[in-house]
């Protein structure tokens, strides 16, 4: 019987700067979702890559004189460097916007805009913010300015360009909306670019004069233009998947897509017009998360309070960066984290938390019992496994708060440990050892409980807690003391 097929993708995010903290927690979440839908049996499709192309890319790489090939093939490198830095999964695809395969998918999906008559040239004056690389209109800037991105200056192009039709989507767009209320999670994320698209759109540019920027993808039948970077890089969640070759996408589109609060417009509005447009299926599912701040204020290398990826797995470690990542930055709304705060997140939930109850269970597993219960390993466990149906921990799951999923988990150790507690099996073992070791049991039951439901969030300390219940061996702790 062939397999539910499941796809999801990350943004693609912008080789002009390291890998941050918010693209981090971005494909920790997607990871988390894909070895999930992988327990249920699903065949997966999990996508990530670099957008490569643009105007800020073509300055950077003049600015560090380099050609602008040379410039992205070492950020591009660096972002495949964090996947097995984060755990995420190590078949996921990887695609990068300069690849052969992709340039010719984004040319067809021009091509098929074009035959829908949706592409024309006009000569337009916009307000444009080059951090986006978004036009902007009046009502989306403060001061004159692009709230997101202060340090650039508003500039005012005119030239003659290709435009999208996006004008022409207003009113099948909020069909879409209206017709799949779960579109776009959470709702107030739906409601923010449902507001959006009722004010109206305005045709957007989808390219730029070859020889005032040359860095793009060359648009068909046109060698003076290149293709507006956004037109270019929203193409890759179907060509990474064979497309227009194949033109059933191998069978995996559509599927979900996790982004930042910053990408809501471009994932739910510009790219949903553009599959309309070339007649392709959109979307499934696109979910939306907030920023992560530092000290009240939003990170910056000027006020030195920026936390990088490979800061937080070098104090942590690689799981318990993804559980800080996962239960402590809010999946929806903005977060404020310091290393202060982390320091004590991991010291109250991963040292004295879940690291202690293990070693406890552990310990004393070890001591009194002659075998553990569990040492047939995968066949005992997946009994375990089919009482392992937490109702909330599963929604949670499939409406994308991982927070709630791994807090349900959390409540578990906590209820473990204060049964213990209560309980005092170190003093029953002395008087009753019978029914000290049917107590053990029961711990090291609701343990391997924990090690399946924690699989997704923290894979190798699942790993390191069930072989330690098979093997009957307490394990060096788990999360070392921070000094």
């Amino acid at each position: 019987m062939e397999k539910e097929k499941f796809y999801l993708t990350t943004t693609l995010p912008y080789v002009n700067a390291s890998p941050h903290i918010g693209f981090a927690t971005e494909i920790i979440r997607a990871d988390v979702i894909a070895r999930y839908q992988k327990g249920l049996g699903k065949d997966i499709f999990f996508n990530t890559g670099t957008d490569e192309h643009g105007q800020k890319i073509y300055d950077k790489a003049t600015e560090a004189g380099k050609t602008p090939q040379e410039y992205v093939d070492g950020y591009s490198a660096e972002f495949q460097k964090i996947i097995p830095l984060l755990g995420i999964s190590s078949d996921i695809h990887f695609v990068r916007t300069t690849d052969d395969h992709h340039k010719i998918a984004a040319q067809e999906m021009w091509r098929r805009c074009v035959a829908n008559g949706d592409i024309y040239k006009a000569n337009h004056q916009v307000k444009y913010c080059k951090g986006c690389e978004l036009e902007k209109t009046d009502s989306e800037l403060e001061d004159g300015k692009c709230p997101l991105h202060t340090t650039y200056e508003i500039e005012i192009r005119e030239e003659e360009n290709y435009f999208f039709r996006f004008s022409k989507y207003q009113e099948a767009l909020l069909e879409l909306y209206r017709k799949n209320p779960t579109f776009v999670v959470p709702e107030f994320r739906l409601k923010e670019i449902t507001s959006f698209v009722e004010g109206g759109l305005q045709d957007f540019s989808v390219s730029r004069l070859k020889s005032k920027m040359s860095w793009g993808i060359p648009v068909p039948d046109d060698e003076d233009h290149v293709m507006y970077v956004w037109f270019d890089a929203l193409t890759n969640y179907i060509s990474t998947t064979g497309w227009p070759e194949k033109e059933d996408f191998g069978g995996w589109w559509p599927g979900i897509q996790f982004a930042g609060k910053d990408n809501l417009r471009q994932q739910s509005a510009v790219w949903q017009a553009m599959l309309l447009s070339a007649k392709l299926p959109t979307s499934k599912q696109i979910y939306i998360g907030g920023f992560i701040n530092s000290g009240g204020q939003k990170m910056s290398k000027s006020l030195g309070n920026v936390i990088s990826p490979h800061e937080l797995v070098e104090r942590y470690g690689t799981d318990a960066t993804r559980y800080l990542l996962l239960r402590h930055v809010h999946p929806y709304e903005d977060t404020d984290i310091t290393w202060e705060r982390l320091d004590e997140w991991y010291t109250a939930n991963l040292v004295n938390g879940l690291g202690n109850l293990t070693s406890r269970i552990l310990k004393m597993s070890e001591t009194y019992l002659d075998k553990s219960p569990y040492s047939q390993g995968v066949e005992v466990m997946n009994a375990v496994r089919n009482d392992t149906k937490e109702r909330e921990f599963e929604y949670a799951l499939r409406s994308f708060n991982l927070q709630v999923a791994i807090d349900e988990i959390w409540r578990i150790v906590g209820q473990i440990d204060l049964q213990i507690t209560h309980e005092e099996p170190f003093k029953v073992v002395k008087e009753d050892k019978k029914k000290a070791k049917e107590m053990i049991e029961v711990y090291l039951y609701y343990l391997v409980r924990i090690g399946l439901l924690v699989e997704p969030f923290m894979p190798e300390t699942s790993k390191t807690i069930l072989d330690a219940i098979k093997t009957n061996k307490k394990p060096e702790n788990l999360f070392p003391r921070l000094l």
